[in-house]
């Protein structure tokens, strides 16, 4: 796209054009650099890298023919009149686009680099569950700034299986970087010798209490908290305000959950091609993704499967596609009534969401922003207008109370 753009500006002003981008992060924006020159026939004559500080040097033979130029006044500054000694040109550079793995990869780093270091943290801290979220943010962060600078922390409860809790482990030890364990049972327990919880808000708690104590090892040591959820979990609500979703910056959060999968992959074939070892413990990468905030729980007992829903997220948020051109594309009814269901309802987590790099075309909070207030709802045609779904039954939520959406629990 950005290419198509400068070579059409080419041709239309006659003229070479020389398209200069920075590199690095700003809030929420992600810089990649990729700066190149073409010819007044819109011929690529030389490329920068993305996402590498470097100076692209280029001799152009200008037309002399006059340029198309805009209505108004056109001031030329002249360094010198001298003519130049007679020399060899340097050979135009034109540097290979990455792979889309590596450059969205890259740009999640760059974005969590400068974030880091431009608001002057020192360092990170991450909540590790033993799953491919933590894993790959983990590494992000180690990538971005250092294994000195990152900080991970294990919260089991007692439905924390042991391969969690071993794979955060594991992921410590291979990324280098300090790890400590609190039990947050005790908390838990304490909690309930005050005041009697059951069902969704005492699932909800684990996780308010992990926020809890993530917050006040940030407090207490200057950590900058990392949020670990991803676009999927964003889009559809699964996850718990005050709780998950605490932190400072939310490196995955324009990333769906099937490209966390790939990156996670790419990361550690970049390590083994190294002869490096693997960041992410394979386990991570294979296991079935779970929340573990009750007994057997897994993410499919409440969502789709990640590669269906991901596929409908695109086409719902990214292409703008109604609930009609869905079903026409192909997806079960049932299915697209449900996550647009569930998309609708979490516009107010989103709100709430951290700052994190955008990577896409339709980022939550800068390019898609819809009101939370609002009694319109998509619909594919012949639904009824009272349609209602249960939204995820562990995790999701209305923090305003048990109203006329009853079923948007608290989370």
């Amino acid at each position: 796209m950005r290419l198509e753009l400068v070579q059409r500006r080419a041709r239309e002003a006659n003229c070479p054009l020389a398209y200069v981008n920075m590199i690095g992060g700003q809030d929420e924006l992600v810089f990649d650099g990729d700066s190149l020159v073409v010819g007044a026939d819109g011929e690529l004559l030389a490329r920068a890298s993305q996402f590498t500080d470097e100076v692209l040097v280029v001799d152009l033979s200008l037309p002399q023919r006059p340029a198309v130029t805009p209505a108004g006044n056109v001031e030329r500054t002249v360094i010198s009149s001298e003519p130049l000694e007679p020399y060899e040109p340097l050979p135009p550079v034109i540097a290979e686009r990455l792979i889309d793995a590596e450059e969205l990869y890259a740009a999640i780093v760059s974005g969590l680099s400068d974030y880091v270091n431009k608001n002057g943290f020192e360092t990170v801290l991450i909540g590790l569950s033993g799953g491919i979220d933590s894993a790959l943010t983990a590494t992000m962060a180690v990538d971005a700034l250092g294994a000195d600078r990152v900080f991970g922390v294990s919260m089991p409860s007692k439905y924390s299986s042991d391969h969690s809790m071993s794979d955060a482990q594991d992921l410590a030890e291979r990324l280098g970087i300090f790890y400590l364990s609190v039990p947050i049972a005790p908390m838990i327990d304490a909690f309930h010798d005050s005041i009697v919880i059951d069902g969704v808000a005492a699932e909800n708690l684990q996780a308010r209490v992990r926020g809890m104590t993530l917050m006040a090892l940030s407090n207490q040591e200057n950590h900058l908290v990392l949020a670990t959820g991803n676009k999927s979990e964003l889009a559809v609500g699964y996850s718990t305000i005050y709780g998950d979703a605490v932190g400072g910056f939310a490196p995955l959060k324009d990333l769906p959950k099937t490209w966390v999968w790939e990156l996670s992959r790419w990361r550690n074939a970049v390590s083994e091609a190294m002869g490096e070892v693997e960041p992410i413990p394979e386990n991570s990468i294979t296991k079935p993704p779970s929340a573990e905030l009750r007994p057997d729980q897994l993410d499919t007992d409440s969502l789709p499967d990640y590669d269906l829903l991901d596929s409908v997220l695109e086409d719902y948020i990214e292409g703008n596609h109604s609930a009609a051109e869905l079903v026409r594309d192909g997806f079960d009814l049932e299915t697209v009534e449900r996550v647009l269901a569930m998309v609708d309802a979490a516009e107010f987590k989103r709100r709430q969401y951290p700052p994190g790099p955008k990577i896409s075309l339709k980022a939550f909070g800068r390019d898609r922003r819809l009101p939370m207030t609002n009694k319109w709802r998509e619909k594919a045609p012949g639904t009824q207008s009272d349609y209602h779904v249960s939204l995820l039954t562990h995790r999701s939520g209305d923090p305003h109370g048990p109203r006329e959406r009853s079923q948007r629990n608290d989370g």
